[in-house]
């Protein structure tokens, strides 16, 4: 259900108009459940912060942490559309406004139309396509030695030597994540045999979408680690590494427990990447660990906030604000580096309940923590959605969850 706080884009830009900040608002969109991790962290300097998304139903409008909450043309169904309304909510506020797009379609949309008034603390449009092109990415990976998994562009290699070279089951990706998301409904198809492969990639190509095939790699569950940063336009990093102990599914699935850990190697290499493809901005640099070569592999670079943003400020390392100051000419001064333990509630719990073999990894005062909203007063432990203090983004999940319209992210 819609929540009331989410308006008209002329409702929005009159409630605004009638406002007056002290300090640059920031602008999140889409405003999900990423969106309202963004929007607490930016709230905890107050940052205001000026939600918009195509629809009212994501997690973020009934945030404390939103100011005001409004629909605006959706990137994909219309660029320039997007650009103006975007740009008359910026022509309303007192100062220019720092965007945060929470998913890729909306880093594309801000990135290629730059709205005329709105700051944006990250990379020109080349810069992010060649990261998120998986070809490009990986180019990069094996200039620099990163360790990736094994990999066939198929504009360059014959299907059926991509096919002996690595065997069944394989995996077929796209060079551009989200062209293969909207033909598919998927970010990545597994293979069984030659038949499948020749027809997801057939179909692929005839809709224009470029395609590699790569190994299935023996991922070793649990391990998944990734590094989560903000580089500024300098060149300074400011970065935790979160592994992503339990997901649901096991295994593949959305990540619902992240913890903090050291590993300077891996955190040297995703830096590499970053700075050899002149990338600044929030970025998360995914890797998963490979049984087989024992070592880890990198799989992906989100230019973007996703869903454990909130981790790394729990751990010290406030990425939303540093690149909000950045970009608006503040200072920021990280708090002393500490262990940290993020948790989707509800994936989690949706876990327990579906595999009762499953071996919580919650302590008893971690729980304790959590049922009795202690977890926002101490250190250590953060959530992705559910805060006493906060209720309305738990509630809308709660009501899309029980018979609400489903909203679509990937996160």
């Amino acid at each position: 259900m819609s929540h009331p706080q989410f308006t008209s884009l002329a409702d929005l830009r009159e409630t605004l108009a009638e406002q007056s900040f002290d300090r640059p608002p920031a602008i999140v969109a889409n405003a999900h459940i990423t969106g309202v991790s963004v929007a607490r962290a930016l709230a905890a300097h107050d940052v205001p912060v000026v939600a918009l998304d195509r629809v009212g139903d994501g997690a973020a409008p009934p945030s404390e942490a939103v100011v005001a909450a409004g629909e605006v043309t959706f990137p994909l169904d219309d660029p320039d559309g997007f650009r103006k309304d975007v740009a008359s909510v910026a022509d309303v506020l007192d100062h220019e406004p720092v965007a945060f797009p929470c998913m890729d379609e909306w880093v594309h949309a801000f990135a290629e139309t730059e709205p005329d008034g709105v700051r944006l603390p990250f990379a020109k449009q080349d810069v992010i396509a060649d990261v998120l092109d998986k070809e490009s990415l990986y180019a990069t990976a094996e200039e620099l030695e990163v360790p990736y998994p094994e990999t066939y562009r198929l504009s360059e290699v014959d299907l059926e030597v991509a096919a002996e070279r690595l065997g069944f089951p394989l995996v077929v990706k796209p060079a551009r994540k989200r062209e293969f998301e909207e033909l598919l409904g998927t970010n990545v198809v597994e293979v069984a045999d030659r038949e499948e492969f020749h027809e997801v990639v057939a179909e692929a190509r005839d809709a224009g979408v470029r395609v590699m095939a790569q190994e299935k790699v023996p991922v070793a569950t649990g391990e998944d680690r990734s590094l989560a940063s903000y580089r500024s336009p300098d060149g300074d990093v400011l970065s935790v590494v979160g592994n992503a102990r339990v997901r649901y599914p096991q295994g593949y699935g959305t990540s619902c427990v992240v913890d903090t850990v050291e590993d300077p190697e891996l955190e040297a290499r995703a830096r590499s990447v970053l700075e050899d493809s002149g990338y600044y901005g929030i970025s998360e640099a995914e890797f998963v660990y490979d049984s087989d070569r024992e070592e880890y592999v990198l799989l992906d670079v989100n230019t973007r906030p996703w869903k454990w943003i909130s981790m790394p400020v729990e751990a010290g390392a406030n990425l939303p604000y540093a690149a909000y100051a950045d970009a608006v000419g503040l200072e920021y001064e990280p708090s002393e580096p500490r262990d940290a333990r993020w948790l989707s509630l509800p994936d989690y719990l949706s876990l327990l309940a579906s595999s009762p073999s499953f071996p919580d990894v919650l302590s008893t005062d971690e729980w304790t923590a959590l049922l009795s909203g202690e977890f926002e007063s101490s250190r250590g432990l953060t959530t992705g959605v559910y805060r006493p203090s906060d209720p309305g983004p738990a509630l809308q999940i709660l009501e899309t969850e029980f018979g609400g319209p489903d909203y679509y992210c990937s996160c």
